[in-house]
């Protein structure tokens, strides 16, 4: 006969078996659902919140790039523009003095003109500014977009393929890299335009962004390629890899479902690296005279008026050399943040 001691011993260990279970499907039911559809991009986008540098660096750049865009919708909304010499407009006559230089304190800021007057010429700083971040934005877009597909290309058909297709691939390469890029950025701009226009006509601004594009590109993409190669050569050695070859999956398939998709993550990161790189490259072509003329707002053209200034004038060149500098910190910062979300063991 069972002792009522037993019957209560076993309805206690029966009410706290239960009690264990319970709290066990609950806590793996709330572990299933904490993690349930953290997609990569998810666990990315939670890991990049969480920094405060990217998110702000973020910021920053969309900011930069919406007044780019909306530079038209600005300037017509404060009424001035950086083509009009407005010491020729009725009611502006004395805004320079007997010297071209802006009156009044740094450089001629007022109401009227908010980052002052240009040295001179008398044409609006803010405005120049706005249209010559417009113009250099646009074209390091276009710039690192040709350079991350052709990058991008070459590494991954060299990288699969490997053997003399990607000895011949490096070589060429290498003969890029050989050479010296600000040197042939020079030298090669007024070739370019003279196959278009005749040197003794003005070459139009159109073919000069042209012509900035194809240099800047025909010596932009080594670096990805390389580094989409020794991406590739890394990941086409997994098992996955081996097991698409092995069921019969095309070589397309392979690099579109299986290689591509696990090298986005340097991809993305070099490119954030690469836009400001084209950024100060553009800046460099106008400043030294090869890239866009005075005519054209510009960030190089306007570091280039404000050196011949600066002695009399360096408040011109505060604007301006501010935002480059904002911009390009917070792009890198950016890019580190992007880096760091993606791949946590490389975080700061």
């Amino acid at each position: 006969m069972t002792s009522p001691t037993e019957i209560e011993g076993s309805a206690t260990s029966v009410t706290l078996d239960k009690d264990t279970t319970a709290e066990t499907e609950a806590a793996e039911e709330k572990t299933e659902k904490g993690h349930q559809g953290r997609s990569p991009s998810q666990l990315m986008w939670m890991r990049f919140k969480r920094d405060r540098v990217g998110v702000v660096s973020a910021f920053v750049v969309i900011f930069f790039f919406l007044v780019s865009a909306l530079a038209p919708v600005i300037s017509a909304l404060y009424g001035k523009d950086p083509y009009t010499l407005y010491p020729t407009v009725p009611g502006y006559e004395d805004i320079l003095d007997d010297f071209s230089m802006p009156y009044g304190a740094f450089g001629g800021v007022s109401g009227e003109f908010w980052f002052g007057v240009e040295p001179k010429l008398g044409r609006d700083v803010f405005t120049m500014l706005l249209y010559g971040i417009r113009t250099s934005l646009y074209l390091a877009v276009v710039v690192t977009a040709l350079s991350v597909i052709t990058g991008v290309l070459i590494g991954m058909v060299g990288g699969f393929f490997g053997g003399k297709v990607d000895y011949w691939l490096g070589r060429v390469t290498d003969f890029f890299l050989a050479f010296p890029s600000q040197l042939f950025f020079i030298a090669f701009m007024p070739v370019v335009t003279a196959l278009f226009v005749d040197p003794r006509e003005e070459t139009p601004t159109y073919l000069r962004a042209v012509a900035i594009v194809l240099v800047m590109w025909f010596l932009g993409w080594m670096g990805m390629a390389r580094l989409v190669r020794s991406s590739v050569l890394t990941i086409r050695e997994r098992e996955f890899v081996e097991a698409a070859l092995v069921s019969g999956a095309s070589r397309w398939r392979i690099v579109r479902k299986e290689i591509l998709p696990n090298i986005v993550t340097p991809i993305l990161v070099q490119g954030t690296y690469m836009l400001p790189s084209a950024i100060l490259s553009i800046a460099f072509l106008s400043y030294v005279g090869v890239g866009f003329t005075a005519t054209t707002p510009d960030w190089g053209r306007m570091f280039a008026i404000g050196a011949e200034i600066y002695e009399q004038n360096p408040a011109f060149m505060f604007f301006p050399g501010i935002a480059m500098v904002i911009f390009i910190l917070a792009f890198n910062l950016l890019g580190d943040s992007v880096r760091d979300a993606f791949d946590p063991k490389t975080g700061r």
